[in-house]
């Protein structure tokens, strides 16, 4: 038998433990997210880690079918998937079993997905998500709704310096299209665009679009940055009709999104196309604190307009999707709590107290090292405590290992 298969701690490539303290982080990370939305009128459900794939992979779910695990249902000899995003599951549960609900619904979720291939967020394939969907309604106050409450959720988490990307994906695909190609030809061009590379984008739009398009989209890609310059930029330009509307749209949500919070930083890259190929509309994405450019810094999540597809027919719909671990990375504090020790015979009374306050007390165990007042710094160094608690007083554990 190999080191590998005897190695009881290797697990399956982008896949990890974890640990203290960094799980309790996270779990803490996402309570409070979840208490802003719920704040905001955002009622929580909870769907399933697999689904049968012609449900999972319905509507906006086919999207990202691609990047789903499958296994055979034991009991139906059905077709299951892992669920990489839980969007999609929203999206189901609100045209099935919430279907007659009242609209605009309003719905918040957390949970893990697990991808075939890791994300741009880190290397992990299992990622947690807590994120909030508003369906049924297609204004720019609902695209505002969603990045205003994400910013009051990371204020919570501790970050309350993060920049907004927002993005038009079908706005490429527009502008394109008024040329009359076909997909397979404009493959240069698109790749030149995510690379944001200018010369080469004027290039191949001169060969294949033709110079109007190909003027038209090289000043939209060098106007990328802050929101007021690129909106200016939109404006500026000799759009088509469809990419006009589309423009407009965005200058409404921005204008929504400034008269609340005047003082956030929102950047626009009207020629950004990628991300999940069920969105429809406004994206974006939210950044902790980088360089200043559209994509710099530590990306903490994402989100946009998509369609559900019901029975009654397509319903609008837009949310936005938060990472807590990546939050947390972000946050240059984790404000993880003081661990007090309690020998045995310490003050109950003002342990409970402490637990109120916010400290996390460890009880000692009579009949185990460090119980008594001998050797309770050992222990609680041991115990990643800084303080012991000395009848009703706190007193600091000499060179203490911190939490």
């Amino acid at each position: 038998m190999s080191d590998i298969t005897s190695n009881k701690a290797l697990l399956p490539s982008g896949l990890r433990d974890l640990l203290p303290p960094e799980a309790e982080a996270e779990a803490v990370c996402v309570a409070t997210l979840m208490g802003v939305f719920s704040a905001h009128g955002y009622r929580r459900v909870k769907p399933p880690l697999i689904e049968f794939e012609e449900t999972l992979f319905a509507g906006a779910g086919g999207a990202v079918s691609d990047q789903s695990f499958r296994l055979m249902d034991p009991d139906s000899h059905r077709m299951m998937a892992v669920r990489p995003d839980i969007t999609p599951q929203i999206a189901r549960i609100a045209t099935t079993r919430l279907a007659e609900a009242a609209r605009p619904l309003r719905l918040c979720y957390a949970g893990e997905c697990v991808r075939v291939s890791p994300g741009s967020l880190s290397a992990d394939r299992q990622v947690s998500q807590a994120g909030i969907e508003l369906i049924g309604v297609d204004t720019p106050s609902a695209d505002a709704e969603l990045i205003l409450v994400a910013r009051e959720a990371l204020a919570a988490a501790g970050l309350t310096q993060v920049s907004f990307d927002l993005t038009l994906p079908s706005l490429v695909p527009v502008l394109l299209g008024q040329a009359g190609r076909e997909e397979g030809s404009l493959k240069p061009l698109l790749h030149a665009l995510d690379r944001k590379d200018a010369a080469e984008v004027k290039k191949q739009a001169d060969r294949i679009v033709g110079p109007a398009i190909a003027d038209i989209l090289g000043d939209l890609l060098l106007s990328a940055g802050p929101a007021d310059g690129a909106l200016a930029a939109l404006q500026r330009a000799a759009l088509p009709d469809e990419a006009q509307a589309l423009a407009e749209r965005l200058a409404a949500t921005v204008g929504e999104i400034q008269a609340s919070a005047p003082d956030l930083r929102l950047t626009v890259d009207p020629v950004e196309f990628r991300g999940f190929r069920y969105h429809t509309g406004i994206c974006m994405t939210v950044y902790a604190p980088g360089g200043g450019a559209p994509g710099v810094g530590q990306e903490l999540g994402g989100g946009g307009r998509y369609m559900c597809q019901g029975e009654a027919g397509p319903e609008s719909a837009s949310g936005l999707t938060l990472y807590p671990e990546a939050i947390l990375r972000a946050v240059a504090s984790k404000h993880r709590p003081v661990r007090v020790y309690v020998p045995v015979g310490a003050n109950a009374d003002r342990a409970a107290a402490l637990r109120r306050q916010g400290f996390v007390t460890v009880a000692a165990l009579d009949g185990v090292a460090g119980a008594h007042a001998s050797d309770h710094f050992v222990a609680a160094r041991q115990q990643g405590c800084v303080h012991v608690l000395a009848d009703s007083a706190l007193v600091a554990v000499p060179d203490a290992l911190g939490s």
